[in-house]
């Protein structure tokens, strides 16, 4: 809050008022930060478990990995 020389302001609200801003600050950049809707957390949850049961069904298991290769 800019005030002109002479004018009267109180210093409790002056204060208040900018740790207002400074929190609404730190939310902003919060949001963009870590900011995801449930939605999109979703689709890459489902993503990855998709990805995990894929390769699990490709994983090699112990009898295959012992044999020898035919051809």
């Amino acid at each position: 809050m800019r005030c002109k020389l002479g004018d009267v302001i109180s210093l409790h609200r002056e204060r208040k008022m900018r740790a207002r801003q400074a929190s609404q600050t730190k939310a902003e950049e919060n949001r963009v930060r870590f900011g995801r809707t449930r939605a999109e957390r979703d689709i890459t949850a489902d993503a990855l478990a998709r990805q995990r049961r894929l390769l699990e069904g490709h994983a090699l298991t112990e009898r295959e990995k012992n044999e020898k290769p035919r051809g």
